[in-house]
């Protein structure tokens, strides 16, 4: 796990869609898409329900959130 796919995870959930997160956090939508494929494999857990109308948190995302904005918190004041 790296510190940038939490970046993209916390990115693309707050957008709740691979657009709007690629055009905030200025990465290409399919990098976007492979880092969190990545992330989840890793974590051999769904974190997005896609759909036509963007993401959204599964109930194992909604968990994981909180820890990832917590470990990013922590590298900021580190």
């Amino acid at each position: 796990m790296e510190l940038r796919q939490l970046r993209y995870f916390v990115g693309i959930s707050e957008a709740g869609s691979l657009l709007r997160a690629s055009r905030t956090l200025h990465v290409a939508q399919p990098a976007l898409s492979q880092q969190i494929a990545s992330l989840e494999s890793e974590l051999g857990a769904k974190l997005f329900d896609r759909s036509s109308r963007g993401m959204v948190l599964t109930d194992s995302g909604k968990h994981f959130l909180e820890h990832a904005r917590v470990r990013l918190a922590d590298v900021e004041r580190a």
